[in-house]
């Protein structure tokens, strides 16, 4: 299986919410790292970085529900593999635990070793992600 169909298959495995599977996708040591103090791990109380298939699983599975508790739509917008980088454009839509519509588009940069995910870097537009989760902060004067 080159890079990319592993990579895909690390999606299709977050989406069964089958814990043996998902740590089937990743390597033991893998690592997840969002931009700090996103709206996602400000919201649950929990890290923007995790290390170990076990962190990430716990993720997957226990916190991630509780925000996003109607499940994540995902619209891929571009998909692109060179070796063992995997990069995915796009967007996520959902409506939150607090009733809030939530839509954002998200780059993923999957390092792949051995058909596994090992490094996970996410980024967002994460003040537009705040501001759907929490409501818009007022502008404030910098004078």
């Amino acid at each position: 299986m080159d890079s990319k169909e592993a990579a895909l298959a690390v999606w299709r495995a977050f989406a069964t919410r089958d814990a043996e599977r998902i740590r089937a996708v990743l390597t033991d040591d893998a690592e997840w790292r969002a931009p700090a103090r996103n709206a996602t791990a400000v919201a649950l109380g929990v890290s923007d970085h995790m290390v170990g298939a076990d962190a990430i699983v716990r993720f997957i599975l226990d916190d991630y529900p509780r925000l996003f508790s109607g499940g994540m739509r995902i619209a891929p917008i571009s998909l692109t593999a060179e070796d063992e980088r995997v990069v995915f454009e796009q967007r996520q839509s959902a409506t939150l635990a607090n009733g809030r519509d939530y839509a954002l588009d998200y780059v993923f940069i999957f390092e792949m070793q051995g058909g596994r995910v090992r490094r996970i870097r996410e980024y967002m537009d994460t003040k537009n992600g705040y501001d759907q989760v929490f409501g818009p902060m007022p502008a404030a004067r910098i004078v």
